[in-house]
């Protein structure tokens, strides 16, 4: 018995959402998460999602929080769900029923620039020591890694172009292209590195490598370094603004190097930023003479 490999027709409506999130720019990644949210709540509600009524939304967004899922898990269904009914089905009155979950912010973990070394040293091979020395140096996420290609290296400019995400340019480090030409040298003496293809390809050189995979090969790295907190190449990232707002970079410039819309979500970097939190002096500070029992300070 043999199966058949064809594809699946897509439904017009599917089709439809597509196109409509194609035409707003939307990227690969982000029209396939939508797809995928959609479907889950069609079948939640055990037909075409164009029939819904708000009280199903309400069930739905009911039944995820009850099953446990996380508050970033239910908002992005949201977004999925908003733009599915106030774009393709132009139904705003059922977009406006989703509801948005609050919840804080995690502080998020960074490396030290001693464990960022550990991390380089303990990379198993020319492409990922480039990888992860990429992830850091130029703060780039781990999508944006694996995306790049050998022709998005501007050496002499000293600049890495990112079409993936949130396209920009990044900054390239001298020592960062020292590291990327030893594995483009390797790649192109083992076959690796195909003329116009990617910079960090998989095991197949046509293909990427997975994002995956490469966060696999960052926990071993990790692991053999003796680095015990919880490490991916989102770190890697984390560890480059931090380490930026250490160094009094100013934080909008850092927004615009990490890509960030917002600069609420490059702020949240001051409060894992060692430095920028000891050079604050404490009012406590001022009052040392008057708890010491001395003069009391002038008003």
């Amino acid at each position: 018995m043999t199966s058949d490999s064809s594809p699946q027709p897509i439904s017009p409506l599917r089709a439809r959402m597509i196109e409509d999130m194609s035409v707003r720019g939307f990227k690969e990644d982000t029209r396939r998460d939508y797809v995928r949210q959609v479907r889950a709540f069609a079948a939640f509600i055990g037909r075409s999602p164009d029939t819904a009524t708000a009280e199903e939304l309400r069930l739905f967004q009911l039944h995820q929080t009850q099953s446990g899922m996380q508050p970033p898990s239910i908002n992005s269904a949201v977004s999925a769900l908003r733009f599915f009914f106030a774009v393709t089905l132009d139904r705003p009155d059922l977009a406006r029923r989703l509801t948005v979950v609050p919840y804080p912010r995690r502080i998020p973990t960074v490396l030290s620039v001693e464990e960022v070394t550990l991390l380089l040293r303990a990379a198993t091979a020319p492409k990922y020591k480039a990888a992860f020395a990429t992830a850091y140096g130029a703060g780039l996420r781990v999508s944006e890694v694996v995306a790049l290609k050998v022709g998005d290296i501007d050496s002499e400019r000293m600049l890495l172009r990112v079409e993936r995400g949130k396209d920009r340019h990044a900054m390239l480090s001298p020592p960062l292209l020292e590291l990327l030409r030893a594995w483009w040298r390797e790649g192109r003496r083992r076959s690796l590195l195909l003329p116009g293809g990617w910079l960090f390809p998989g095991r197949n050189p046509v293909e990427p490598l997975s994002a995956r995979q490469l966060c696999r090969v960052v926990r071993a790295a990790a692991q053999a370094a003796g680095i015990t907190k919880r490490v991916s190449p989102h770190t890697l990232r984390h560890s480059f603004a931090t380490h930026l707002l250490e160094q009094d970079v100013d934080i909008r410039v850092i927004q615009t190097l990490l890509g960030h819309a917002k600069l609420d979500t490059t702020a949240l970097y001051t409060r894992v930023a060692n430095s920028t939190i000891r050079a604050v002096t404490s009012p406590l500070d001022r009052l040392a003479q008057l708890i010491d029992g001395g003069p009391r300070p002038e008003a």
